[in-house]
């Protein structure tokens, strides 16, 4: 402790100390006001609550989700099947005229006017499907498939894309004269001809169907 030169040097360091001390005496009231409030609200708490019991066991009933609907594999292959058979390969429509090197269908009652729209681009095309690279009856079923879907859409002008037998054995467009067969088989096809080369060229075929 360093030394006090007077008597008034004592006196300040008193009074210091006794700052100190009355600091941490009403630090210590305090923190024993907040104790004591804090019991004196946990008491209040169990005084409303009352008695606590745990609550009694309930017997749980096991609900089994629903199983889903089974599928009828059944039927979906009579429904293949029958769209198979719908889609001859053999089919050969009288309404198929040659044009332009490439052949164009258009049902009977359906005007030349028609196919010459069609030609020149005057619907939109809406959608399409590619079946290009796909076994005969693969693309035959997704054909029908698909025909059927965008027809409940009730879309008018679509493309389909067989490809132009590039890759087939002799380099012979088989499923480019299959597609042809089937389009002229399905009632919601009312016309189709060869692609402009923007939209696919000897590769493709625009379809019109028939307004819902």
């Amino acid at each position: 402790m360093a030394a006090y030169k007077d008597f008034s040097d004592l006196k300040s360091l008193r009074k210091e100390l006794k700052a100190q001390e009355e600091a941490r005496q009403l630090a210590e009231a305090e923190r024993a006001r907040r104790a004591q409030a804090a019991e004196q609200e946990a008491s209040l708490f169990r005084r409303s609550v009352g008695a606590v019991a745990p609550l009694a066991k309930v017997d749980k009933a096991l609900l089994t989700p629903p199983r889903p609907e089974p599928i009828a594999r059944q039927h979906l292959a009579d429904e293949q099947a029958a769209l198979r058979e719908s889609l001859s390969d053999d089919f050969s429509p009288e309404t198929l005229m040659e044009s332009d090197e490439a052949l164009s269908f258009a049902r009977n009652g359906i005007g030349p006017d028609t196919l010459r729209k069609l030609r020149r681009g005057h619907w939109v095309i809406q959608s399409q499907i590619d079946l290009h690279g796909m076994r005969s009856d693969e693309a035959r079923d997704a054909l029908g498939e698909y025909l059927r879907n965008v027809a409940k859409r009730g879309l008018r002008c679509v493309r389909v894309i067989h490809g132009k037998g590039l890759g087939s054995p002799n380099k012979e467009p088989v499923l480019k004269s299959k597609v042809r067969k089937w389009l002229a088989q399905k009632e919601e096809v009312i016309a189709f001809c060869q692609a402009r080369a923007a939209d696919g060229g000897a590769g493709a075929l625009v379809v019109l169907l028939k307004a819902q």
